[in-house]
This record gives structure tokens, C-alpha cells and sequence, in this order.
């Protein structure tokens, strides 16, 4: 059987990882929370929801949805003027702003990372979302964001609308 690149990589819903790193979630930026949740709702059936964290360390409000096979998308909106996403809202850029993975090892991935080319966007902060693990931001070579999150087995949770 020919080498088609994909080997190790697992369908969705296996629980394997993927090279260590298991991915969580997708994150979009907001400007207003109910209205990025309803628009989700009613375009792709997201139908369940986590509460709104609010984290000042990270300067954001967060909040997770999905649908029963998933995935899982993150609502990122500003929390005050000072917020990392403000700028994408103001500029209408990196809406659609990073796929973020759950890792054993930050510091670990964190170096992998770097190896091949990543440029990290600010040192690890602690997220409310995840009980105080450690997340990162990097921009990678492709130009995409990725973030980082020291929560192995994490599991969000979600409210189902009733």
C-alpha cells in the first residue's frame, strides 16, 4: 500500500491523538457573543453550549459550542478595548483566528513548534475556560495561528438547548 502521508492521523471520534497533540477546537472571533452563537445555531445546527467564561488574564470572553458529532468551535469576543482580538473586529481580519490542540507536554510542543518555523505570539498565560492550564498562541510558517493548551483529557462542558 502506497504512503499517502496521513499515517498515524485518526478519524474524528476515536480519541487517538494525533502526534501527542489531540485537537479541541476552532476558534472565531466575535463582536457579540449571542449573536455568533445564533448564527452558529441556525447555520449549523450547533445546538449545545458551554457558559461564557470570562478571562481578564487573556483579555477575552470565551464560549464553546457543537453539535452532537461535532466540532467544536470556540466564540472569542473582546473583553475591553486592551483585548488581543480587538483589532481582528476593527480590521475584519483572522476572524476564522486559530485551531487549538491539547497537549501533555507545552513546553515540549511549544519547542516542536519552533523547530520547524513557528514564531510564538506571547508566552503561556493561564485560561480560565480550562480550569487555569496553560495555553500559547503561534503563528506557524503557513501563516495560521495555533494554539496550544496543557490540558490533557480535557472535556468541555456543554449544555444541550432545549
Amino acid at each position: 500500500m502506497e504512503n499517502d502521508g496521513l499515517a498515524g492521523v485518526t478519524a474524528r471520534g476515536d480519541g487517538r491523538a494525533m502526534n501527542g497533540l489531540k485537537f479541541d477546537h476552532v476558534g472565531l472571533v466575535v463582536s457579540d457573543m449571542a449573536e455568533g452563537r445564533g448564527f452558529l445555531e441556525e447555520m449549523f445546527g450547533v445546538d449545545r453550549w458551554t457558559q461564557v467564561f470570562e478571562d481578564p488574564g487573556i483579555g477575552v470572553y470565551v464560549q464553546f459550542g457543537r453539535t452532537v458529532e461535532g466540532p467544536c468551535y470556540e466564540l472569542i469576543s473582546p473583553l475591553g478595548e486592551a483585548s488581543p482580538v480587538t483589532t481582528a473586529l476593527k480590521r475584519g481580519i483572522n476572524i476564522l483566528n486559530h485551531v487549538a490542540y491539547l497537549t501533555a507536554d507545552l513546553d515540549a510542543d511549544a519547542k516542536r513548534l519552533e523547530a520547524k518555523g513557528s514564531i510564538v505570539a506571547g508566552p503561556p498565560k493561564p485560561a480560565v475556560a480550562y480550569n487555569g492550564a496553560r495555553v500559547q498562541f503561534w503563528i506557524t510558517p503557513q501563516r495560521f495561528m495555533v494554539e496550544l493548551i496543557e490540558a490533557p483529557g480535557h472535556d468541555h462542558v456543554y449544555e444541550a438547548k432545549r
